[in-house]
């Protein structure tokens, strides 16, 4: 019995770290979209 409660409690715990980790992804701001270019010329930075 005591095993099946400790399973419950570590699967509870699992389910909460996924749920705060996507919470706290999707409050993220997105950052804005750069494009690096290194050639033989030399290297570019342009945002998009």
């Amino acid at each position: 019995m005591r095993r099946n409660a400790l399973y419950r409690i570590i699967g509870g715990l699992a389910v909460l770290a996924v749920v705060i980790v996507v919470y706290l992804n999707s409050r993220e701001p997105k950052p804005a979209d750069i494009e690096l270019k290194i050639g033989e010329g030399g290297g570019s930075i342009q945002q998009n």
